[in-house]
């Protein structure tokens, strides 16, 4: 296997803790009103630190992006009395690939 072809996370512990412990206290200070920002400032750090086949990812995604989806999202749950909320996740996670790419 080549060097180019390896995949690799390059982020530290330390830093994962700093970003959630920050995205954590934005979010309750907050009442939960910009938990789409820690959202978006995790998965940032978290996808500038992945490599998969030799090619870094980059996630640009927005907070602003994901506050429309979320409160859209979170409006199905209630008309559907909680039904929805089996297909949030995978909502979620079709928002995450449609906004990350590679860097490089």
């Amino acid at each position: 296997m080549q060097s180019e072809d390896k995949s690799y996370f390059d982020g530290g512990l330390l830093q994962y803790i700093g970003w959630s412990v920050l995205g954590f206290l934005v979010t309750i200070c907050t009442l939960g009103i910009c938990y789409p920002w820690a959202i978006t400032m995790v998965l940032g750090w978290k996808y500038r630190h992945t490599v998969v086949n030799g090619r870094r990812l980059q996630f640009n995604g927005t907070a602003i992006g994901l506050f429309g989806n979320w409160i859209k999202w979170w409006f199905f749950v209630i008309i559907t009395l909680g039904i929805y909320s089996f297909w949030l996740m995978i909502a979620m996670e079709k928002w995450k690939a449609k906004h990350t790419t590679f860097a490089n």
